[in-house]
C-alpha cells in the first residue's frame, strides 16, 4: 500500500498537469449542399430549376449556387445600365430567382462575362487556375453529394463558351476537392481558428459522389436516355401548382435579360404556360461514383457521409505515329478532357459541330501532326456547299519533324440561312490522303461570335 501511495504522489504533478481537450468543431453545417450547381451566368440556373424546385421545396434537398461571372456582359431589356452596372442587377435578379425556391447560399466568382463560343477563350479571360481555387474551395465548403452544371461539349444551341467554361471547372473541382494535394492550404488546419492572422483555411478535402450536366443543345432529344428527366408539368405537393410555374416565377426576376426573363414574365402575365409548362429538366449523367443507373434519380446511390477519394484516370498522351492530323481548338481540348477526367460517355453524344451567323465565316481549326524522323509537307483542302464561298486557309504546310501545327480553314458562310450543311478538310501527304475531318454547321442569326 506504501509503494502504491508513493507512486501515486510522484505521478500527481503529471496527472494535474494534464488537460482534456474538446472534440474539433465540425464543418459549418450552415453551407452543406447536397446539390452544389456550378453555372456561368445568373439565369443558368433555368436550365434545371424545374429539377431544383423539386428537390428544395418537396425533397427537403439543401442547394448551393456557384455563378461564374456576373453576366456583365449581356443586353438590358429594362434599363440603360451596361457592364458593371448590369452585372450588380443581374447579381440581385439571380439571388432573388432562386431565393424564391429558397436556394440561399450563392457566390459570384467575378470572372469576365466573354460572350463566344470558344471555351478555351473563356477559360482564359477568365484566369482558368484561379478560378479553379475558388470552385474547389466552394465544393470543400458545401461538401455535396451531387454536383450540377452545363455540359463540357461544342454545341449547336447558345453554346455559350462561359457555359463550357463553368463545366471544365466543376468537372477539373469534382476530380480534386478530395486529393489534399491540390491546393493543400485551403485543408490546412489554422494555428488558432479562434485567432487572428491564420494563413491557412482549415477546409476538408470532399469527394462528391455525382457529376451531372445540362446543356443548351438545339437537339435536346439527344439527351434522351444519358440521364433522368424531370417533368415541369408535375404538381408540387408543397405549392399546389406545376414545377413548371414556380419554374417561371423564379425565371421571371431576371428582369433585365429578354430570354428568358421577359419571356417568363408574358408568360406568366397572360397566364399562358402552354409549351412552357411542358418543358423537362434533361440531365446526362458525367459519372457516379456509387452504384446508380443511368437514368435513376439524381439520389439513387448517395450516401450522407463521405466516400473515399477516386482518383481521375488523368491526362495520358496519344500513341501516334506516322502523320495525322485531326480538328484542333475545343475538339481536340475535349477529346482529350474527356479521357482525363473519365467523361468517355460524352464522346459519341454529339459529332462536332458549330453554328455561324450568315455573311460570315466558318473558322475551322486544324492540327497537323508529324510523329516522323523528318520534315513532311501536307496539302490541305476543303469542300463546302455551292453557296458557300471558297475556302481560305488551305495549301502546302511544311511540319518539322516530331513537331504539331496548328492552322485555321475559314470558309464564307451564304446570306441566307439553309439546312445544317456538312463541312470537310482533307489533309494529304505526298503519299495519299491521311485524314478526311467533317463539321456538321448550322447558318443562323443570333449566335454568338464564333
Amino acid at each position: 500500500m506504501t509503494k502504491q501511495i508513493l507512486c501515486f504522489l510522484l505521478c500527481l504533478p503529471a496527472i494535474l498537469s494534464s488537460q482534456t481537450y474538446p472534440a474539433a468543431p465540425e464543418p459549418d453545417v450552415r453551407f452543406k449542399a447536397d446539390i452544389l450547381v456550378i453555372a456561368a451566368h445568373p439565369d443558368d440556373e433555368g436550365m434545371a430549376i424545374g429539377y431544383l424546385a423539386k428537390a428544395v421545396l418537396d425533397e427537403q434537398k439543401r442547394v448551393a449556387v456557384v455563378y461564374g461571372t456576373r453576366g456583365d456582359g449581356g443586353g438590358n431589356a429594362v434599363g440603360l445600365e451596361q457592364a458593371a452596372a448590369l452585372g450588380a442587377e443581374r447579381e440581385m435578379e439571380a439571388r432573388k430567382a432562386v431565393g424564391s425556391i429558397g436556394i440561399t447560399n450563392v457566390w459570384f466568382l467575378g470572372a469576365p462575362d466573354t460572350p463566344g463560343q470558344d471555351v478555351l477563350r473563356s477559360l482564359e479571360t477568365w484566369n482558368h487556375g484561379s478560378a479553379l481555387w475558388q470552385v474547389v474551395r466552394l465544393v470543400r465548403l458545401t461538401r455535396p453529394q451531387v454536383i450540377m452544371t452545363w455540359l463540357p461539349a461544342h454545341v449547336i444551341g447558345e453554346n455559350h463558351g462561359d457555359h463550357q467554361a463553368a463545366s471544365v471547372l466543376a468537372s477539373e473541382a469534382f476530380d480534386m476537392a478530395a486529393d489534399p494535394t491540390v491546393f493543400p492550404e485551403q485543408i490546412t488546419a489554422p494555428r488558432d481558428h479562434t485567432s487572428n492572422g491564420n494563413l491557412t483555411e482549415g477546409l476538408r478535402p470532399w469527394q462528391p459522389q455525382k457529376l451531372y450536366f445540362f446543356s443548351d443543345t438545339a437537339n435536346p432529344s439527344a439527351l434522351d436516355g444519358k440521364g433522368p428527366q424531370y417533368s415541369w408539368e408535375e404538381m408540387s405537393p408543397s405549392r399546389k401548382i406545376s414545377y413548371g410555374r414556380i419554374a417561371l416565377e423564379s425565371i421571371a426576376n431576371h428582369r433585365t435579360q429578354d430570354y428568358p426573363g421577359q419571356m417568363a414574365i408574358a408568360a406568366l402575365k397572360q397566364n399562358d404556360l402552354g409549351a412552357l409548362e411542358q418543358m423537362k429538366t434533361r440531365l446526362v449523367l458525367g459519372k457516379s461514383l456509387v452504384p446508380s443507373l443511368v437514368t435513376a434519380d439524381v439520389f439513387e446511390g448517395t450516401v450522407a457521409g463521405a466516400v473515399p477519394f477516386k482518383r481521375a484516370r488523368g491526362y495520358e498522351p496519344d500513341s501516334r505515329n506516322g502523320v495525322s492530323a485531326e480538328l484542333g481548338g475545343p475538339w481536340s481540348f475535349y477529346r482529350q478532357f474527356w479521357k482525363a477526367h473519365n467523361l468517355e460517355s460524352l464522346q459519341d453524344l454529339f459529332p462536332p459541330q458549330m453554328k455561324v451567323e450568315p455573311s460570315s465565316f466558318a473558322k475551322i481549326p486544324v492540327l497537323l501532326h508529324n510523329d516522323t524522323a523528318a520534315e513532311a509537307s501536307l496539302e490541305v483542302t476543303a469542300t463546302a456547299p455551292a453557296a458557300w464561298g471558297a475556302p481560305k486557309g488551305t495549301g502546302l504546310y511544311p511540319v518539322r519533324a516530331h513537331e504539331s501545327r496548328a492552322i485555321e480553314v475559314t470558309i464564307p458562310t451564304p446570306a441566307k440561312e439553309p439546312s445544317p450543311q456538312k463541312l470537310e478538310v482533307q489533309v494529304k501527304n505526298p503519299a495519299g490522303k491521311i485524314a478526311n475531318l467533317s463539321l456538321d454547321v448550322v447558318v443562323g442569326s443570333g449566335g454568338l461570335p464564333q
